[in-house]
């Protein structure tokens, strides 16, 4: 064990929990989750990741690492008041049941990965728009703290763009606390209890928010995750990490979990040769990885509490300064393609608007847009090509 297999995995683990934990603090707070369920929610998803990644690679001698999916939280703290926990819960379950038959029927993961790479980016793009935008009206509540930390950002990221969010938290709450806008932080090291959520079964929010969720997580997490690993040279199980991720995330839904996947972000971290130099014994790092979101997962509560202590508008600035680059990567994709502009405008569109129709979400009728137009644009064209 090199201490660069150590290092690597805690730099990935921070980077993993402090550039999204404002997202998921944000995503349990739309579902009505009070202080003990939103620890609860941080814990039982560092605990799957930490099962997962320490299983899959003890299982493959390789270093897969996984993580919670940040566009799933973001896509839940996008439409406040969609779902209550219990129904999001319930839709968190039919999610990851959805990942479950993926891994088992494959022609199943075939049909998902025929959805056109500028449809899917173009409802990411969608969901995450709002998170971004909301900085700037926060930036008028709060100048003197939001504007700032904006600056700094786009600075810091220039050198070293993994660490520029977590430059933006640790200066966001030194600078709360100097301006007086941070709140008395309950000390202490406090261990994590998970809080069971009986889940219910809503139609409208099982179309509107689990099946969105399944889609984000596999075409924005879980492929790029496979991807990782097939560029640093590994051949990635996907089958095996769909289905252990899968199954973590079933068991950790009733206590507020919403999806683990396959990391992408995170996975650069643990499988480069800085990690170690022998591609052999990478795998390790997925072990030390695991291990360090074991502990971050018995002190959730400490955690969650200290970031409930800080002023929303630094919440919002974490979160939307963590989303600038996945919505800049989701706007490429949703536009590579001349033809399918406008179906992805449309999706966009559609997607970021947030008004739900039928009590279903608008990200599940972003995406129903699009491939409508799609579709039109296609029979059109037969239409044209028979004439």
């Amino acid at each position: 064990m090199r201490w660069s297999v150590v290092v690597s995995a805690a730099v990935a683990s921070l980077v993993g929990l402090g550039g999204t934990l404002a997202i998921l603090v944000a995503a349990a707070q739309a579902v009505g989750a009070d202080a003990l369920q939103t620890s609860s929610w941080v814990s039982a998803l560092c605990l799957a990741t930490a099962v997962a990644s320490f299983t899959l690679s003890l299982r493959h001698r390789i270093p897969i690492v996984t993580a919670w999916s940040t566009p799933g939280a973001a896509l839940i703290a996008s439409a406040p008041g969609q779902a209550d926990l219990a129904s999001a819960v319930g839709a968190f379950l039919f999610a990851n049941a959805l990942i479950l038959l993926t891994a088992a029927i494959r022609p199943l993961g075939a049909l998902i990965e025929r959805i056109p790479s500028s449809i899917a980016g173009a409802m990411l793009a969608g969901i995450l728009l709002r998170f971004v935008v909301a900085m700037f009206d926060s930036a008028q509540a709060m100048p003197m703290l939001v504007l700032p930390l904006l600056g700094l950002f786009l600075v810091i990221r220039l050198v070293t763009p993994a660490g520029a969010v977590l430059t933006v938290l640790f200066a966001g709450i030194g600078l709360a606390y100097a301006l007086g806008h941070g709140t008395a932080w309950p000390g202490g090291a406090v261990l994590s209890t998970l809080v069971f959520t009986a889940p219910r079964f809503e139609t409208s929010i099982l179309i509107g928010l689990g099946l969105p969720l399944f889609l984000v997580t596999m075409a924005s997490q879980n492929l790029p995750g496979f991807a990782v690993l097939r560029a640093a040279g590994y051949a990635a199980p996907s089958r095996a990490i769909l289905a252990v991720t899968g199954f973590a995330s079933i068991l950790t839904a009733p206590f507020g979990a919403h999806a683990t996947n396959a990391a992408a972000i995170t996975a650069s971290i643990c499988t480069g040769p800085d990690a170690h130099p022998d591609p052999q014994k990478r795998w390790l790092t997925g072990i030390a990885y695991g291990i360090c979101f074991a502990l971050l997962a018995a002190f959730g509560t400490s955690l969650t509490a200290f970031f409930q202590a800080m002023p929303p508008a630094l919440i919002v600035t974490v979160a939307g300064t963590a989303l600038v680059a996945p919505l800049a990567g989701a706007l490429g994709t949703a536009m590579t393609a001349p033809e399918d502009r406008v179906a992805a405008a449309l999706t966009l569109a559609v997607t970021a608007s947030g008004v739900p129709f039928l009590g279903i979400g608008s990200a599940f009728w972003g995406l129903a847009a699009g491939l409508v137009a799609l579709g039109l644009s296609a029979l059109n064209a037969r239409g044209r090509g028979g004439s």
